[in-house]
């Protein structure tokens, strides 16, 4: 036989001689007027009885009989429910069937056996009842006796009263026995006032009746509820006991007088609304729109007030005020100052610093023992290098090279606010320049000690004296004469008093006695940054304390990050960086500037928060606008109807070239043009670039960067010119070039000659002729002249015809007459006055 034939059909019901099934048809409803017929069965377990065994009779109901006027004997305790033998049926129960039925008439015995308890203890506490309140009557029955002897009618009508109640007692319980008393009247019965029904908690009902009721409405049976001792009554959870512990503390509490305030302290920042300050100090806000009305201020509660305000109103309500401000979130360095004990002894940090080409950079090679020099574009420096020597002594030192170009001041400035020496490179051939002057202004202002280092002493022409005698013109006087500056005489190709050199940096350093904390979270400041292509933004950074970790969170400027990764001058991955070590650093959320400070915050959150004000704080000074005045608003509409803007996009590969590129185009412009950057940042150049210069028509600089391939093609098809450059002094001349270009040729007026009117003839039918006498210079054909009638110009024309007598002359010089006709006027008069003038065009130059 296939499965399929013991499958059962849709149209009967299967048969079967191991279970009872019963089967039906349900039919589902669904959307759209669908419709669908399923089969279901029910399956019951078969009981099949041992034989001659009679199935058990059901148990009758307790049905309670009325109270009958003679007193009842105590109800006989129920039959407890006795528990089925197991038999052969209940080998076709499953286990947890089994386990159930095993759990009900644990339950049910359970049941039955507190309602026996429950009903002998009522049946006791009643009897107990009755025979004190027998005894009790019984003394007042004597007492009243006694009393009532003269008045028996009385006493003979107070058991008549009383009977009724006496009867109903009695059908509850059997009436005590009294004591006889020979003095008292006939002994009376009395019996006990039925005690009122307490509500009795529901019995489980017999096997037999349980089919008949709804199980459904009794609950599920679970372990806590079977093992419950206390009936299943409901606990008191711990809320509601502290709930009812704080209310009887409160009651046993006696206020004598009225409740002392409390006195808080209110956090006010710079400004707040009068809600949220009425909250604060858990007041009403009616009571503090009163009090400012009061003070002359109407307000309403959803309206802001300062800070000194709220604390007037602070002040008043009796609170004490905490000011706070939205600077409080910035971290503050001045004010986190290391314990002395904590200092150790660190590695000075000295900035190179010179005019360019006066050999810093091929100093610092020779010392380190490298050569960077060569591949630099145009073998000058444009932007910050830090690298660290190590000395023969062991000892180590940091050095920042600085370039030497005009238009990287701002590097020079940053190098000597960070370092502790300056070495201020002159060659000896060559003197002070201004670069070099601007160095010693820098050194200067930041209050950092200075050592001249005299480079290229070996060429010849050198003279290293004029030069210690151009630096008295400074204010720095060498110890040759007298002062107190060091200066060694160098070499940076032969390679000659290097020893000197690193001699005197150690000397200055052990005076200075430099000190850090390493063991403090760091801080440093960003000597240069720019976007990698494969390392996303990098940023090197010289640490001024503290102790640099991989995985250390922190804020750099208006951006936060991780350090993902930290490398050293020689390119190797290293795990910490101590004080005065330079690093490069990985794990930026963006670009930052150059000069910012780097501080490891606590986590994340508060590095995201620090951030984010800052990031605030610098959309708020770019967007902010000046006083506007009337002088102001003319001045600015006379400037951009009269000033040409030359805009570019500016993309470097480094935050400091970028900067330095930025100031000197901007320094280029003129009353005439000036310079608009659109968009200036540090990395390759992107579609947002191309796009915003299409859309402007601006070209793009490049400074040691390029497009990407998108870039490119959008480029090609918006006509979006590109302009690369490796060295800043040929990107500024060729910028100075175009914006002379926007402007054109200059225009030069040349005066060649005056002459005055004397008469005016008709010359054809709508021209007129002029005669002239020359007073200066000459007169030539085709010249440009201006017609002026008493000094004010009444014309601009040029010279259309020139005769003198009847005869056309090219020319007619000072003394002579002649006749002209002037081109696009008549408007000529005796005595006017003409000015003869040819137009020179030359090329402008910024």
């Amino acid at each position: 036989m296939s499965d399929e034939q013991d499958k059962p059909t849709l149209t009967r019901k299967p048969l079967g001689l191991k279970r009872t099934v019963e089967a039906g048809q349900v039919q589902q409803q669904f959307s759209h007027g669908r419709r669908n017929t399923v089969v279901v069965e029910v399956k019951r377990r078969r009981v099949i009885g041992r034989p001659g065994e009679a199935a058990p009779a059901p148990e009758a109901e307790e049905v309670e009989a009325a109270p009958a006027p003679a007193p009842a004997p105590a109800p006989a305790p129920a039959p407890k429910p006795v528990a089925p033998r197991a038999s052969e049926n209940d080998s076709l129960m499953t286990r947890q069937e089994r386990q159930a039925q095993l759990l009900r008439e644990a339950e049910e015995a359970r049941m039955a056996a507190l309602e026996e308890n429950r009903r002998r203890d009522e049946a006791a506490r009643a009897r107990a009842a009755e025979e004190e309140k027998a005894r009790a009557e019984a003394r007042q029955e004597q007492a009243a006796a006694k009393a009532a002897e003269p008045a028996p009618a009385a006493a003979a009508a107070e058991p008549v009263a009383e009977a009724p109640a006496a009867e109903a007692r009695d059908e509850a319980a059997p009436a005590a026995p009294r004591p006889a008393a020979s003095a008292a009247p006939a002994p009376r019965r009395f019996t006990p006032v039925e005690a009122p029904k307490r509500p009795e908690p529901k019995r489980p009902e017999p096997k037999a009746a349980r089919g008949t009721d709804n199980r459904r409405q009794s609950g599920k049976l679970t372990v806590t509820r079977a093992l419950n001792e206390d009936e299943g009554a409901r606990a008191r959870s711990l809320a509601a006991l502290k709930r009812a512990r704080e209310k009887e503390k409160r009651s046993h509490m006696t206020s004598s007088g009225p409740r002392e305030k409390q006195v808080r302290e209110v956090v006010v920042p710079d400004t707040i609304t009068v809600q949220e300050l009425a909250n604060r100090m858990a007041e009403k806000g009616a009571d503090l729109v009163k009090a400012l009305f009061k003070m002359g201020m109407p307000v309403t509660v959803n309206q802001t007030i300062d800070q000194d305000t709220a604390e007037l109103l602070v002040t008043e309500f009796g609170h004490e005020i905490k000011r706070v401000s939205e600077a409080d979130i910035d971290i503050r360095h001045d004010e986190d100052v290391d314990d002395a004990a904590q200092l150790k002894p660190r590695a000075p940090v000295v900035t190179i610093m010179g005019h360019v080409d006066h050999g810093k950079t091929s100093l610092l090679d020779a010392l380190r023992g490298a050569n960077v020099v060569a591949g630099e574009a145009g073998g000058i420096t444009q932007h910050i290098g830090a690298y660290q020597v190590k000395a023969k002594d062991g000892s180590v030192i940091t050095f920042l090279d600085t370039p030497g170009h005009e238009a990287f001041t701002e590097m020079r400035q940053r190098g000597a606010n960070v370092t502790d020496i300056v070495i201020l490179v002159v060659a000896a051939d060559d003197g002070l320049k201004p670069q070099s002057i601007e160095a010693i202004n820098h050194a200067k202002a930041a209050g950092v000690p200075i050592i001249v280092a005299i480079n290229k002493v070996d060429k010849d022409g050198a003279n290293p004296q004029r030069v210690r005698e151009r630096l008295l013109e400074h204010e720095l006087v060498v110890e040759e004469m007298g002062g107190d500056v060091q200066n060694v005489e160098v070499s940076a190709l032969k390679k000659t008093g290097l020893d000197k050199l690193l001699d005197a940096i150690a000397l200055q350093a052990e005076i200075m006695e430099l000190k850090a904390n390493p063991d403090r979270a760091a801080e440093g400041t960003v000597i240069e940054a720019k976007l990698d292509k494969g390392r996303g933004p990098v940023a090197t950074i010289l640490v001024r304390r503290g102790t640099l970790n991989v995985g250390d969170i922190f804020v750099c400027g208006a951006e936060s990050g991780r350090v993902r990764a930290l490398v050293d001058d020689h390119g190797k991955q290293i795990k910490a960086a101590g004080p005065s070590m330079p690093v490069e650093v990985l794990g930026l959320g963006g670009v930052p500037m150059a000069g910012d400070t780097l501080t490891v915050v606590e986590n994340e959150a508060r590095a995201r928060e620090v951030a984010a004000y800052r990031q605030e704080q610098a959309l708020k000074k770019r967007t902010a606008q000046a006083p506007v005045s009337l002088e102001g608003m003319f001045s600015a509409l006379a400037d951009k109807a009269k000033v040409i803007e030359y805009p570019v996009v500016i993309k470097g590969d480094v935050q400091g070239s970028v900067e330095a590129i930025v100031n000197a185009l901007n320094r280029l412009s003129t009353d005439e043009i000036r310079v608009r950057v659109l968009q200036s940042g540090a990395g390759a150049i992107t579609e947002s670039d191309v796009t915003l210069a299409a859309a402007t028509g601006a070209p793009i600089i490049g400074f040691n960067v390029r497009p990407n391939a998108k870039a490119r093609e959008i480029a090609n098809r918006e006509k979006v010119r590109f302009m690369y450059y490796d060295v800043i002094y040929h990107l500024t001349a060729d910028v100075a070039k175009e914006m002379a270009g926007e402007l054109g040729p200059e225009r030069i007026e040349n005066v060649v000659g005056r002459a005055e009117v004397k008469e005016v003839f008709p010359a054809g039918k709508r021209d007129k002729a002029a005669g002239l006498l020359v007073l200066e210079g000459s007169i030539r054909k085709g010249l440009h002249a201006r017609l002026t009638r008493d000094d004010v110009i009444v014309s601009a024309t040029t010279i259309a015809s020139l005769r003198r007598f009847k005869d056309d002359v090219a020319e007619v010089r000072a003394g002579l007459e002649c006749g002209v006709v002037l081109a696009d006027t008549n408007d000529i008069k005796p005595g006017d006055h003409l000015e003869v003038f040819e137009v020179e065009l030359r090329d402008r130059t910024l």
